[in-house]
């Protein structure tokens, strides 16, 4: 998909539609905080429903969990997080602005194994960097700093007890793994999907929705023998490539990206990212990772409950290995929307090419005149009533209806006009093409289901 000219453009016209704008506005806003309007949580809602028919529901050993946003603070000395879920930090000292060392080394030296350096040597290589963003550049010693974001529990002040807003969803899993063995009566592969919210306190979020304080994971956990965990691996690589392939991504705007060893993070055996080409470059949309058996293990010995998986029928005996495909929900659907935008030189029209899927309308009923309202909502009922999402719109020329539904995606449009009362037929309207077809009232649920099926 080519480049989106005019970026800023894009970004006030998701604002303007309703899609996102900035968080608590009236006050000034929030940094790198967004909400979604109406279209927002519809597109967003449709990208979930899709991964999860696609990765759970079509799966006879895939099951659902909601775990809690607050746990044991336990947990996250177990997981290793507590320790090891930190950034480098360095702040400048001409305009005390912070930035992670890596992010900065990407920039300045992209050709250096960052990973490799030791302290001293980053110093080295950051008292280079003079100028940075537009700013003369004087650096302090660069800092550790842990990305969990801390909270209290408890209503007397001193004696409040300290957690943590979760910083992923996959703890929640493994520390009920048992239970889930047990409830779902399954043996391996045993998958565990969740959606949730996560948080991070980042360092220097950015690039509009990419990358956010808060955001939505969705998580798959699967549990596989050791000796099958390779083959499980690779297989969840070609999967998400369907995936994403079935949600309109280009196979050109998409890449791999194998994670090298220094740059696995601790509890990881071997990762995979689907890289997308954003706006602002390649960046990760989607990672798998083989955790190996270290988060099963690490929190069978911190807690001392046995967490070994155990084949009745054969005695088999074993810690499972965790294959974890991973996607923040707001990034993907920043990459949808993206992939999605086109202009259309020709009618001067720009428009949302989403998949039928993922459309926040899938059908716009357009009565003519106001003398056709009563059978607009005729026809509008009976497209709910076939779990259809549709919206009736009354007002402005039929051109800028068109337009307007367009512009957000919307799939079809169907006119209804004098010749509806002579015939009881009705114009539908493809978005992409903006062709237009002469059909039957009864015959517009099949229709939108032939055209849309095969998306």
């Amino acid at each position: 998909m080519a480049k989106i000219e005019n970026y800023n453009f894009f970004i006030n016209q998701l604002k303007k539609l309703g899609f996102v704008f900035p968080s608590s506005q009236i006050y000034g806003g929030l940094a790198n905080s967004y909400d979604y309007g109406h279209f927002g949580v519809l597109l967003a809602k449709n990208i979930e429903s899709f991964w999860a028919d696609f990765f759970v529901t079509s799966n006879p050993n895939a099951f659902f969990i909601d775990s809690k946003i607050l746990l044991n603070p336990k947990v996250w000395n177990s997981s290793g997080h507590l320790d090891n879920f930190t950034d480098l930090l360095v702040e400048n000292k001409i305009n005390k602005k912070r930035y992670r060392v890596d992010y900065l080394f990407e920039k300045a030296f992209p050709d250096v194994e960052f990973e490799k350096l030791s302290m001293s040597e980053v110093q080295e290589y950051l008292s280079r960097i003079e100028n940075f963003e537009n700013s003369k550049a004087k650096w302090n010693i660069p800092k550790k700093f842990n990305l969990l974001f801390q909270t209290y529990q408890g209503v007397v002040e001193n004696e409040k007890t300290p957690l943590y807003l979760r910083p992923e969803t996959a703890q929640g899993i493994f520390i009920n793994f048992k239970t889930l063995l047990r409830t779902t009566k399954n043996s391996l592969p045993l998958i565990i999907a969740q959606v949730g919210k996560s948080f991070r306190n980042e360092i220097s979020p950015g690039n509009f929705i990419f990358r956010t304080r808060e955001f939505t994971q969705m998580e798959l956990e699967i549990f596989t023998k050791p000796e099958e965990a390779e083959l499980v691996f690779q297989s969840q690589i070609e999967k998400i490539k369907r995936f994403l392939l079935k949600l309109g991504f280009s196979e050109k705007s998409i890449r791999l990206n194998y994670h090298k060893s220094e740059k696995l993070a601790h509890y990881a055996k071997s990762t995979v990212d689907f890289d997308y080409n954003f706006n602002f470059g390649w960046g990760e949309l989607i990672g798998i990772s083989n955790r190996g058996d270290y988060d099963l293990k690490n929190h069978a010995k911190k807690s001392g409950e046995n967490l070994e998986f155990v084949d009745s029928a054969t005695g088999y005996k074993c810690f499972p290995y965790i294959i974890e495909p991973s996607m923040g929900l707001d990034r993907l659907m920043l990459a949808v929307l993206e992939e999605s935008f086109r202009f259309d030189q020709q009618k001067n029209r720009y428009f949302l090419q989403f998949p039928f899927v993922l459309s926040p309308y899938k059908v716009a009923v357009l009565p003519l005149l106001k003398k056709f309202s009563f059978l607009a909502e005729k026809i509008w009922k009976n497209l709910i009533k076939h779990k259809i999402y549709a919206a009736i719109s009354n007002s402005g020329s039929i051109g800028k209806r068109y337009y307007y539904h367009d512009s957000i995606g919307t799939y079809f449009c169907i006119t209804i006009d004098e010749q509806t009362n002579e015939d009881q037929s009705v114009t539908i309207r493809f978005r992409d093409t903006t062709k237009q077809q002469r059909i039957k009232i009864g015959e517009i649920i099949e229709f939108i289901k032939e055209n849309s099926c095969n998306d």
